[in-house]
């Protein structure tokens, strides 16, 4: 269905951490904005009705794919997720991005699974690099007020 690959772990580090320099004092939501690099995923969260629970009390973990993440889907599905009669699916796929807890990526290990908001579990590996369902970590531990952001490389995809 969706393939994963994406930039370089130094190219991403280059371009999404200066974003996150001054993240503290700021929820998810907020965060997320003022970085930049996830108006697709904002966008995303907006047209699930999902912005009031991410910038709640949490705290949440949050694995936040990039504009360019997106970009890598076939084209079309972006569009096609952000219609209101596929609410349900995109939030289901949003869901599946989101871990309850503060997860910090001292706290991951290899083969970790973890249970997200959506109900299916995802799973870290750390061979070459932190990885969340086979995405590359490549901004982690970035703080808000109500969790913590890990930039990944790829969209995730809850098991059907």
């Amino acid at each position: 269905m969706i393939r994963r690959t994406f930039l370089a772990l130094t190219t991403a580090m280059a371009f999404s951490a200066p974003a996150f320099a001054d993240s503290h004092g700021k929820d998810i939501v907020d965060t997320a904005v003022d970085a930049g690099s996830f108006t697709t995923l904002v966008a995303a969260v907006q047209a699930a009705g999902l912005v009031e629970t991410l910038k709640g009390e949490g705290p949440f973990t949050v694995f936040a794919p990039t504009d360019e993440a997106f970009a890598k889907l076939p084209a079309g599905t972006v569009e096609d997720l952000l219609k209101p009669e596929n609410k349900d699916k995109l939030t289901s796929i949003l869901t599946y991005h989101v871990v309850p807890g503060k997860v910090m990526s001292t706290d991951l290990s290899e083969g970790l699974k973890a249970a997200t908001v959506q109900g299916a579990e995802v799973t870290i590996t750390l061979e070459g690099g932190a990885k969340v369902d086979g995405a590359m970590v490549v901004t982690p531990d970035i703080e808000a007020t109500n969790g913590v952001i890990h930039v990944i490389d790829t969209v995730i995809m809850p098991p059907m």
